[in-house]
């Protein structure tokens, strides 16, 4: 019997707590000026002595060049929403289309589809929104009962349609796979495919972490699939479908970081799976047509209700299911899991009308809402507020709640032009200034002679809000008060969100006080992370944590070091996050330039 390949993992020195978990050496002063930047200067000197982690090309070398070494280092990762959809009759494609509508907010830079019928697959993946990827002329090609689909962000790498999912390799079944979230440990697993270590010499094409991750999940379904042949009483024929799930368990031990997964295997259907620490969502949903049962798995539920599935449950942490191509559900725990979602799911990311690890989203923020509203309460602020305003969209629900629990005046007092997209996942400070002007506009009626509570999910960059307390101000506000439903993000976010360079943060280094100043606010309220994490604890009692590491640094994973944050941060400093006048290419390449649009909840 052949011996399974071990990956090796990026490891450093770190601390262990009494839960067992390891955490990275992090901590802050009074000033919030985080200590663990003591070990990465050490680091960074080391670094710069040896001249190895980050060599001269990665600093510069030409854009293409350094989105390549940034990959070496681990570091090209995104933000995405998935959808697969079974159906026993008919074809996918116009599911899947309408799943990946509804999940846009996830991701507006590019979008991918790929269906089956058992014999072939078909593919169409391009730059742009889902309506500009998909026109009839390519949904006619994609034919099949089975498929999945992706929207892509960026958050780190190249934007190229080559980068774009799905990503397929074509031994030893023929795979395609999509993929929320972000290996930490890519570069090693890189090496070790491209070395001695994998089955096959594989030769990877692009930057990303997910064709990393499908390539080690092919080397895995080749090993198991050769064990087999070499036992007396097993198929590799017949028990396919017993081999992926033992490749998936392979698999589990082997990745590091957050994932997401769905694929379609030939001769085996649909494949789930999902990290053991549940950082990114997955849920799995059915319906009952012609008295068959049909499944469909995506990021989130609410891209169920268009096309007639209702939620069945997520899909659990460290879980593998696979819907058969006769339509059966097969489900194995390839790993042992305890649910950690990422908390600003519930935060910014997903929809309100979507219920991740058993929370509706809607719940947790007017529950945001209740607590920071007792803050304020606490703070003898309530007779110096006027009326209370939103930040459109995802503030509504708190907003909403803060002014029922304290008998104010709730006004929608900031008009919003739904045809600009959302400022926090554009991809560079240039575009997003600007679009923050196109985006919003502020009503004297509202705003004149008043002292109003403004309230954002979250204050992230800064750029916005700063923008828009300036608006309000000329709207004539006399005091402009500031509520955000989550902590201060001090911490980058390393499973797939877009906040890697600390230094972009408004309140990296900075106390409440003149985080309050630079914003150009009268006054500024924070949620304390014990109500963020309360409101979860309250929905769910089962989660015993949330990954807060964007509010703490503490990772879920083991593998987060100082060392690794440091290569993150230089390498994506060298990424062009400021050149003024950038771009997007929207739809095929066809060399038209224009802002990014998306269709928002």
């Amino acid at each position: 019997m052949l011996a399974s390949t071990s990956y090796a993992n990026v490891t450093a020195p770190s601390s262990s707590s009494s839960d067992g978990r390891v955490r990275p050496n992090l901590g802050t002063d009074g000033r919030h000026q985080p200590i663990y930047l003591q070990s990465l200067r050490k680091v960074s000197t080391v670094l710069r002595t040896q001249k190895a982690e980050l060599p001269h090309q990665l600093r510069h070398g030409r854009p293409g060049q350094r989105a390549r070494l940034r990959s070496r280092h681990g570091m090209a990762t995104q933000m995405c929403g998935i959808i697969g959809l079974f159906t026993h009759e008919g074809c996918a494609n116009a599911e899947l289309f309408e799943g990946l509508l509804m999940l846009q907010h996830r991701g507006q830079d590019s979008a991918g589809m790929v269906t089956y019928d058992r014999h072939r697959f078909c593919e169409h993946k391009d730059n742009g929104l889902v309506n500009d990827v998909f026109g009839p002329k390519t949904m006619k090609k994609l034919r099949g009962n089975a498929g999945i689909g992706h929207v892509r962000y960026p958050t780190a790498g190249s934007s190229s349609a080559q980068e774009a999912q799905p990503f397929f390799v074509n031994s030893p079944l023929g795979i395609y796979l999509i993929h929320n979230g972000n290996l930490t440990n890519t570069s090693s697993l890189r090496q070790s495919l491209e070395g001695s270590q994998s089955f096959f010499n594989r030769h990877l094409r692009t930057d990303s972490d997910s064709e990393v991750l499908l390539n080690v999940f092919a080397d895995e379904i080749h090993r198991a699939h050769q064990r087999c042949s070499l036992e007396a009483n097993c198929d590799p024929h017949r028990d396919m479908q017993s081999l992926v799930l033992e490749a998936g368990g392979s698999l589990m031990s082997m990745l590091k970081g957050a994932y997401s997964c769905i694929c379609l295997v030939k001769g085996v259907g649909l494949v789930a799976f999902r990290d053991p620490h549940g950082i990114r969502p997955l849920v799995l949903g059915s319906r009952v047509r012609d008295g068959r049962e049909e499944f469909c798995v995506a990021s989130e539920d609410c891209a169920f209700g268009p096309i007639g599935f209702q939620r069945v449950r997520d899909v659990a942490p460290g879980e593998m299911l696979i819907i058969t191509e006769q339509g059966k559900l097969v489900t194995k725990q390839c790993a042992p899991g305890q649910i950690n979602p990422c908390i600003f799911e519930y935060i910014y990311l997903a929809r309100p009308d979507s219920v991740l690890n058993d929370i509706p989203v809607y719940n947790f923020q007017m529950g945001l809402g209740t607590r920071l509203a007792e803050r304020i309460k606490e703070l003898d602020m309530v007779k110096d507020i006027d009326c209370v305003v939103p930040v459109p969209d995802g503030s509504r629900p708190a907003a909403i709640q803060i002014s029922a629990h304290l008998g104010l005046p709730y006004r929608e007092g900031l008009v919003k032009n739904r045809y600009v997209g959302r400022t926090f996942i554009m991809p560079d400070q240039h575009t997003r200034e600007m679009s923050v002007r196109r985006k919003l506009n502020a009503m004297p009626a509202v705003f004149e002679g008043k002292k109003v509570l403004l309230v954002d999910d979250s204050i992230v960059r800064g750029t916005t809000m700063s923008q828009i307390v300036e608006m309000v101000r000329r709207a004539g506000a006399v005091k402009v008060y500031l509520a955000s439903a989550s902590p201060p993000v001090r911490y980058p976010n390393v499973y797939g969100v877009d906040m890697p360079v600390r230094s972009e943060f408004v309140a990296s280094d900075k106390t409440e006080d003149e985080i309050c100043k630079e914003l150009g606010a009268d006054r500024l309220i924070y949620q304390s992370l014990q109500d963020l994490v309360a409101v979860g604890h309250d929905l769910n009692p089962e989660i015993t944590e949330f990954d807060t590491s964007c509010f703490t640094g503490e990772y879920v994973s083991k593998d987060v070091t100082p060392e690794y944050l440091l290569s993150l941060e230089s390498a994506l400093r060298t990424k062009d996050r400021t050149r003024p006048g950038r771009s997007l290419s929207i739809g095929h390449s066809n060399g038209v330039s224009v802002p990014q649009l998306a269709p928002l909840s």
